[in-house]
């Protein structure tokens, strides 16, 4: 056998290598979701600590196969970029994404793709999509700023960086500011690089009716779409049952919409159940599985009330605002603004209370507030889910203000013209402490009808009953208090009394004073309070100047009158106990 002359033999390799790295190259149909992530975020570039003062991402390859990045494009909910340049995006290796104007300064830390129209990045939180050329999601992330884990970083200059790789439907838990000096690692394997698996169960959070027959259920994380789309996985009760069709929604895949055999009826709350389900790991949802909806009607004035009020927050705190659901309707927070009024008088800062469907059932509890995080760190949160994250809410001052629900027709719904005087007359520093209302079926803007929360719950009950809460119930008698023992310490025990009333007619006006066993006039509770026909008053157990009382008997003197002539006196005793 002739020898090959080593030029042909070069060429042979040299096709053969080819071929091989030609058939390394999958095409974009075969990509997967996930094969490639973004894993890095450079959304607030300002102060520069070491890198160029402009936006980018930054893509990683985590499959074994190379991928052409050709026609592969970078979205948002609201618009989409030009296509890519064709770049062989290599196993484990990485790329910068930007405009075309950033493009020499961040060719320095690696290579870099621009695409035109690269979707600006709010400093707040933004959608982002890594859409492939057949316009399938691979990838998505709903960052936040609080995925920073750090006031600090988040004011900017500091990119945000993936934890672990293999963990990409994870959210805040994967995701935190670089620890790398210069503020980010363009190019470079992250800072923050470590082992972080999934473990957790996926949870859903809640469901909305769209309308009779089409439901959208969230969960709290991305789930394996095969898995969810299989009805028998969903049961509504009430004889409904599954569902005709499951479709995960794109670009998380964190939602599923249903469609419904048979319509619901109004004015009924139903459950649904969630089974078999698993997350992009397949950890499969746990106990958190149940959820109600209904189909929801439009708020009036005092179905939703303002409950409770955080305006004078820690240094290191937020304000918030909870809202509670007194009537019988099932109702929906996209329809809701919260707002406060300017220095003239007027209506101002209206603000959309959740830019997503939220129904709010009766007797359910939502909080709002700029970060959610601090919240929960600072208080006991029963409810996580049912917190709010409102990204500018209405500023509350330290001293008075004002908080105003309003729908959407811009009707006022209710309204607190807070003071800070309405804390109870013995704390020394109000800091931290939230305003409670007493009673959700009593005026809105009575001082008698707020009270501070109380020490044993953290100063604060948000998303749950109030600690100072009282409502209106069956008694004997015209004039009862209760309870008969108080204890105002603020400890959230009876801290107060109700004296509660009920006449056969409206009308009256009540003086109510207070004495010790020797007749001595202790304090005057009510001077000439006009009633309905039922109602109460709150005495918080302090006298005239605000002090504590001593322990002891005290008697409860109410003097009622109406225009005409009819005048009833009551006595009702009270102990006071340290």
């Amino acid at each position: 056998m002739k020898a090959i002359p080593t030029i042909i033999l070069m060429m042979i390799i040299h096709s053969s290598n080819a071929f091989n790295k030609l058939d390394s190259i999958i095409p974009y149909s075969l990509v997967n979701r996930y094969d490639i992530v973004i894993d890095e975020i450079m959304a607030d570039p300002t102060p520069s600590f070491g890198l160029p003062n402009c936006e980018w991402l930054e893509l990683r390859n985590k499959s074994l196969n190379e991928i052409n990045l050709q026609n592969w494009r970078i979205g948002k909910s609201s618009a989409t970029s030009g296509p890519m340049r064709s770049f062989i995006l290599k196993p484990d290796s990485s790329i910068i994404i930007c405009s075309s104007g950033s493009v020499p300064e961040m060719s320095v830390f690696g290579s870099v793709i621009s695409v035109t129209s690269f979707p600006s990045l709010s400093n707040t939180g933004d959608l982002i999509i890594l859409i492939a050329p057949d316009g399938r999601t691979i990838h998505a992330v709903d960052y936040s700023d609080e995925w920073y884990q750090s006031d600090f970083k988040k004011q900017g200059g500091w990119s945000l960086e993936m934890v672990d790789l293999n963990n990409p439907c994870s959210r805040f838990d994967n995701w935190t500011a670089s620890n790398a000096i210069a503020g980010g690692t363009p190019g470079q394997m992250n800072s923050v690089d470590a082992f972080n698996s999934d473990i957790t169960y996926p949870k859903l959070v809640r469901t909305f009716a769209i309308d009779s027959t089409h439901l959208i259920l969230y969960f709290n994380e991305p789930l394996d779409s095969a898995e969810a789309s299989n009805i028998s996985h969903y049961s509504i009760n009430d004889g409904i049952g599954n569902p005709l069709v499951a479709k995960p929604l794109s670009p998380l895949f964190d939602k599923i919409l249903l469609e419904l055999p048979t319509p619901l009826n109004r004015n009924k709350t139903y459950s649904i159940s969630v089974s078999g389900v698993v997350d992009c790991v397949l950890n499969e949802i746990g106990s958190y599985n149940h959820s109600q909806t209904g189909l929801f009607e439009h708020a009036d004035s005092l179905d939703v009330v303002v409950n409770e009020i955080l305006f004078n927050p820690k240094a290191d705190g937020v304000d918030y605002v909870e809202l509670y659901n007194r009537s019988r309707d099932i109702l929906n927070l996209k329809n809701l603004y919260i707002a406060n009024l300017n220095s003239l008088g007027n209506i101002d800062n209206i603000t959309a209370i959740s830019e997503q469907n939220f129904l709010l059932f009766p007797d359910d509890y939502i909080v709002l507030t700029e970060s959610p995080s601090i919240v929960k760190s600072h208080y006991l949160v029963k409810q996580p889910d049912n917190i709010i994250k409102v990204n500018s809410i209405p500023s509350m001052n330290d001293d008075q203000g004002h908080v105003i629900v309003m729908n959407e027709q811009g009707k006022i719904i209710d309204r607190v013209d807070y003071k800070d005087d309405w804390h109870f007359k013995l704390i020394d520093n109000a800091e931290g402490v939230s305003l409670e209302r007493i009673n959700a079926n009593s005026t809105s803007n009575d001082e008698q009808n707020w009270h501070s929360a109380s020490s044993s719950m953290g100063y604060g009950t948000p998303t749950y009953k109030n600690s100072q809460s009282y409502t209106d119930g069956a008694y004997e008698g015209m004039i009862h208090v209760e309870p008969k023992i108080i204890s105002p310490n603020n400890d959230g025990v009876d801290d107060m009394a109700a004296i509660k009333y009920n006449f056969d007619e409206p009308g009256y006006v009540a003086n109510i004073s207070l004495f010790d066993v020797n007749g001595r006039l202790v304090k005057q509770i009510q001077r000439r309070a006009l009633c309905g026909r039922s109602g109460q008053f709150m005495w918080d157990g302090l006298n005239e100047q605000n002090q504590k009382l001593s322990k002891g008997i005290y008697i409860i003197y109410t003097e009622v009158f109406n225009l005409k002539g009819r005048v009833r006196k009551f006595k009702n005793t009270i102990v006071v106990k340290g």
